[in-house]
């Protein structure tokens, strides 16, 4: 039997076997559930100035509260005078303390620190630190983060 003929076959015997089953069914709706995409965020407060850090933790929360938490990373980095507000005595300290509990994390540049005369111990408990805040930026921003600046 040459090629032809037996693909000519095949072809036949598939189509046959195909029609023998009936029309195709639409896939369940239900079966279709997609998970949310994963989003990444990193947000910029270089302001010493409560309401920033207010409006950027709000951000945070809605972005965990809108998307689902387990769907969003976001990193919030703090540089220049907005380190200010991550010192131990800080008036937003206890809403920064939530935020960190809820998986967000934040960042504070040790560049500024260093300028500042600050060393750990000043700072509040749990937060994270980055040799270069704007450094941090841009390379989470490379990595296709997206970007906020409350």
């Amino acid at each position: 039997m040459s090629v032809v003929r037996l693909t000519r076959l095949l072809c036949v015997a598939s189509l046959t076997a195909l029609a023998a089953t009936g029309p195709l069914a639409a896939p369940d709706a239900a079966a279709q559930t997609t998970a949310a995409p994963h989003s990444r965020v990193v947000m910029q407060v270089s302001d010493n100035d409560p309401a920033k850090w207010n409006l950027a933790l709000n951000n945070a929360r809605n972005l965990q509260s809108d998307l689902g938490a387990a769907n969003v990373e976001i990193e919030i980095v703090a540089y220049g005078p907005g380190i200010g507000m991550l010192k131990a005595e800080s008036v937003v300290g206890n809403r920064i303390g939530e935020a960190l509990d809820s998986g967000v994390k934040v960042a504070a540049c040790e560049n500024t620190m260093r300028g500042q005369k600050l060393g750990k111990p000043d700072m509040l408990n749990g937060i994270g630190y980055v040799p270069a805040g704007v450094v941090e930026i841009v390379q989470k921003q490379q990595q296709g983060w997206a970007y906020l600046r409350p």
